[in-house]
């Protein structure tokens, strides 16, 4: 039994209820939750408590990906998403737990994830850094404000 875990903390000049949708929502999670060199497929994503999810990550330089997927064990609309995260490669056994907490601030959100249950064959240093990068992809999607462009 693994108990490798990550906590990362962030403040995102952006409202919870937008920061919430950037995990709510498919397409965005695709954009933002592989780190760097990897390429995000959500494959099905029910987000409701006891909905699953499956997604696969691609590596960008030599096209070799990886799957898995979970279920949300919890959902507070715009405040806590927690979820199970389970590799497809038994050489990566065992279920993770990710725990995000979104909590307003005058500035925007304040944002905790915690990762636990890691596979050891994963360094948990390698993950926190994955992380990293993810966050910053995050914080580059729902900082803008852009405004449509006006119709005529």
């Amino acid at each position: 039994m693994t108990t490798n875990s990550v906590t990362l903390h962030r403040v995102l000049k952006a409202k919870p209820e937008k920061v919430f949708r950037a995990f709510a929502e498919p397409n965005a999670l695709a954009a933002w939750i592989p780190p760097y060199g990897f390429l995000c497929t959500v494959h099905e994503m029910d987000f409701l408590i006891e909905g699953s999810y499956k997604m696969s990550f691609t590596n960008f330089s030599t096209g070799n990906s990886h799957s898995f997927g979970g279920k949300f064990l919890e959902i507070r609309q715009n405040k806590f998403i927690k979820h199970t995260d389970i590799f497809d490669d038994p050489n990566l056994p065992g279920e993770m737990i990710t725990s995000v907490w979104l909590t307003k601030v005058i500035c925007g959100t304040e944002l905790k994830v915690v990762q636990e249950g890691i596979p050891s064959a994963i360094p948990t240093e390698m993950c926190y850094l994955g992380w990293q990068e993810s966050l910053d992809k995050l914080m580059r999607l729902v900082e803008p404000e852009i405004a449509d462009a006006p119709t005529s």
